[in-house]
């Protein structure tokens, strides 16, 4: 009873944050500041959620730690398996085979939300998916990430791959307080490879002021998920929003708790390590039927809808509108990935298993057609953070 009645007073008190401005949110989110690790606003912080592709900033959060480590390195080559390569979209499509950097592999998975990239870098720093998965839930455990497990390092959905707002607010603190020099990757505008340009699936970036990162997800189950954070004055928020209805309104909802947390000053509340659990923490609940059953195919996907055609008589978001200036690209691609295997890669003796030679045709009977060698990518690949204009 005591330990009851003190749960009470720490969610009626200490933790009674003010009440929303608007409709109220159905879905479990949690907002904080960085810096300090205080909680502004929850609700439902530890129900149990799918992550979808917001899943891949702990396979970031790895990678960073094993280079770190010394296992690997920015220029290291990432080669796509066959297995990564029939991940289904998002994805940026590259065959079987294919090497890039590493740094760009990241920026693919952390701008384009790519699937396919996002496994290919979890099977070669892990050596499998399971591996990858192994230290995935590890450093969860770590963190103090109580209620979340992953079986994937891209996010598709799975019943086993699981987490809540309060610990991807943990996961976020980890990231950029033990990393800070990757933080310019969140707030990346688009890449462009090639002549394509791809614009970042996070609406707030270049849109709300201050916006700086962070992540984006989506699969039916899950509904739309977002985390995005912004610095104003040197004050950095984080919002962690889960279950949205669209890509706009989850843009919207996340704006909105920023806006209200810069508003307040910093509470003397309880961080986020220290909230005390509450709720139903089991059971994952599932809008498949809800989102993939009521919307049009366009509108089931990571991207915003088709903005209305001028004139149309539809009130239209700021996060659905194009941006106000000409968006600054970073180049990616394939090639130039100079740097040493992925240690996953390679056996004791330090020969890549990929690199077995192939046997040669025989030279007194004619090779079948088909049978010379493929070149995979192209090593003049634009490398590196160079900015690049395209137009929105």
């Amino acid at each position: 009873m005591r330990h009851s009645h003190i749960l009470k007073l720490l969610l009626t008190g200490a933790l009674a944050l003010p009440m929303l401005a608007g409709p109220a949110l159905a879905n479990p989110m949690v907002l904080f500041d960085l810096n300090s690790g205080k909680v502004l606003q929850h609700q439902d912080a530890f129900k149990r959620w799918y992550p979808a592709s917001l899943s891949k900033l702990m396979t970031a959060y790895v990678t960073f730690r094993a280079i770190a480590a010394g296992e690997v390195q920015l220029d290291s080559p990432i080669k796509v398996t066959k297995h990564s390569a029939g991940e289904p979209p998002s994805k940026m499509g590259f065959k079987p085979g294919s090497v890039m950097r590493l740094d760009n592999a990241l920026k693919m998975i952390l701008v384009k939300s790519a699937n396919d990239i996002a496994m290919a870098v979890g099977e070669n720093i892990g050596g499998s998916q399971a591996g990858f998965a192994i230290r995935m839930n590890a450093e969860a455990a770590r963190l103090g990430m109580t209620g979340t497990h992953f079986v994937n390092p891209n996010g598709l959905f799975s019943p086993d791959q699981y987490t809540t707002a309060r610990d991807l607010a943990l996961l976020v603190m980890a990231i950029r307080k033990e990393f800070p020099q990757y933080a310019p990757w969140f707030s990346i505008e688009g890449l462009a490879v090639g002549k394509k340009a791809i614009p970042n699936y996070n609406l707030l970036i270049g849109r709300y002021p201050g916006a700086d990162g962070m992540k984006t997800g989506f699969v039916c189950p899950s509904g739309f998920n977002m985390i995005g954070s912004a610095t104003r004055n040197g004050r950095t928020l984080v919002a962690v929003v889960l279950g949205e209805k669209s890509a706009v309104s989850r843009a919207e909802t996340t704006a909105r708790l920023l806006d209200q947390g810069f508003a307040m000053s910093d509470p003397n509340w309880l961080t986020v390590a220290a909230m005390p659990s509450y709720g139903d923490t089991m059971s994952p609940n599932d809008m498949h039927d809800e989102i993939c059953k009521k919307k049009a195919p366009q509108e089931q996907s990571e991207a915003a809808p088709p903005v209305a055609a001028k004139g149309a008589d539809v009130p239209k978001s700021p996060y659905q509108k194009k941006l106000d200036h000409v968006p600054t690209l970073v180049a990616v691609g394939l090639g130039g990935a100079t740097g040493p295997a992925p240690k996953a890669m390679l056996d004791q003796g330090g020969q890549e298993f990929a690199d077995v030679p192939l046997p040669s045709w025989r030279p007194d009977t004619p090779a079948p057609k088909g049978s010379e060698p493929v070149v995979v990518g192209s090593a003049t690949a634009v490398q590196g953070d160079q900015p690049v204009k395209a137009a929105n």
